[in-house]
C-alpha cells in the first residue's frame, strides 16, 4: 500500500505493508485522514505514546470502510460499513483500529474529509469538558487555546451540554473574531493583561467552573484567578510550555481540582470507556449535524508532508485533511 512513513530523512511517501488486524481490530479502507498537531512531533522521529521513531506511519483519526474484522469484534460492524476511526498510521491507504475506537457514519452523506475531522476532538473534548472537567448545566467555562479543531469542538460540546456561558481564547485576531459561529460567547486575548479580569466581569466576578487549558505555560496563574471556587482545571495541552510559575497558595484559596489527561498512558479498555460515554452523550447531535470542524485544506495523501508544512506553519483555521481516492 501507499503510505507516508517517517524516514531518516523525514516523512516520505513511499509503499508499506498492508497491516493485519489483530482479534480486537478491524482494517480500514482509508480514504480520509485527519491531520493533528502530535503527527509534527512523530513526523519528525519524536515519540508519542507508544508510537514513534523510523517506520512509524502517521495518523491519530481516519475514516473509510471497513474490509477485514479481528475475530473478537463484537456484532455492530461489518464489512463495508463506512466508519470513522481513531487509533494509528492513518496517512495511509489502509489502517486498523481497535473496534471499541470505530465509530459508524451517520446515516446522512456525510463525506470522508468531514469525518476524518472529528474522532480525536469528539472523544478529547467530550473527556475533558464533560467526563473531568464535570460540566454541569448551568456552568460557565473557558476553552484556551479555542481555535484549534479540538478546542472549536469543545466550545460546541459545552453549548450542548447547557453551559451557561462560553468562553474561548485566542491570541489571532482574525481567529478569534470567528469563535462565536462555534458557540463562543466572549473571546478572549491572552496577550492582554487583564484577561482574567474580563473573564471575572463576565461571570459576575464567580470565575468560570470549568476551563480547558490546552496552553500552559504563563497561562496558569491566570487560570487560578479567572477559576471559580471549587472550579475544575483541565491540562489537556501544553503549547504554551510545559513549565511555569504556579501560585500553590491561590490554588489552596480557590479550592481547585487541577486534573491532568492524556491518551498517551491510557489502556484500551480506558479508551473504549471514553468513546462509549461520548457516543451516549453525542452521538444524536453528530447525526444530526450540530455538531462539526470547518476544514482548512484538503491534500492528496502524496502530499503528506507539504500538509504538514502547513500545519506547521500555523496559518490554518479548522482542520487539515488527506484524501485516499
Amino acid at each position: 500500500m501507499k503510505a507516508a512513513v517517517v524516514t531518516a530523512e523525514g516523512l516520505k511517501v513511499q509503499e508499506a505493508p498492508e497491516p493485519a488486524p489483530k482479534p480486537h481490530e478491524v482494517l480500514v479502507r482509508v480514504r480520509a485522514a485527519g491531520l493533528n498537531r502530535a503527527d509534527l512531533g512523530v513526523a519528525a522521529g519524536q515519540a508519542h505514546g507508544r508510537i514513534g521513531g523510523p517506520g512509524t506511519i502517521p495518523g491519530l483519526e481516519f475514516a473509510g470502510e471497513i474490509v477485514a474484522l479481528g475475530a473478537e469484534v463484537p456484532p455492530g460492524l461489518a464489512l463495508g460499513q463506512r466508519v470513522m476511526c481513531s487509533g494509528a498510521g492513518g496517512y495511509a491507504e489502509y489502517a486498523v483500529a481497535d473496534w471499541g475506537r470505530v465509530s459508524p457514519l451517520p446515516q446522512a452523506n456525510m463525506s470522508w474529509e468531514q469525518a476524518a475531522t472529528l474522532p480525536v476532538a469528539l472523544q478529547t473534548m467530550h473527556d475533558a469538558v464533560v467526563t473531568n472537567g464535570g460540566l454541569q448545566q448551568g456552568d460557565s467555562i473557558l476553552i484556551q487555546g479555542a481555535s484549534s479543531g479540538v478546542g472549536l469542538m469543545g466550545m460546541q460540546i459545552a453549548k450542548l451540554m447547557g453551559a451557561a456561558k462560553v468562553l474561548g481564547s485566542s491570541t489571532n485576531p482574525e481567529r478569534r473574531a470567528r469563535l462565536a459561529e462555534f458557540g463562543c460567547d466572549l473571546a478572549i486575548d491572552t496577550n492582554a493583561a487583564d484577561w482574567p479580569e474580563q473573564v471575572l466581569a463576565a461571570t459576575d466576578g464567580r470565575g468560570v467552573e470549568v476551563i480547558v487549558d490546552q496552553v500552559s505555560g504563563k497561562l496558569a496563574n491566570g487560570n487560578l484567578r479567572a477559576c471559580a471556587i471549587l472550579g475544575r482545571i483541565v491540562n489537556v495541552g501544553r503549547l504554551g510550555g510545559a513549565r511555569a510559575e504556579f501560585d500553590f497558595d491561590l490554588h489552596a484559596l480557590r479550592r481547585i481540582r487541577y486534573i491532568g489527561v492524556t491518551f498517551r498512558t491510557r489502556s484500551l479498555e480506558e479508551v473504549r470507556e471514553i468513546n462509549r460515554r461520548m457516543r451516549a452523550d453525542l452521538w444524536d447531535a453528530v447525526e444530526a449535524g450540530r455538531l462539526g470542524l470547518p476544514i482548512d485544506r484538503v491534500f492528496p495523501l502524496d502530499e503528506a508532508p507539504e500538509a504538514l508544512a502547513h500545519m506547521q506553519a500555523n496559518a490554518h483555521f479548522g482542520k487539515i485533511v488527506l484524501v485516499s481516492p
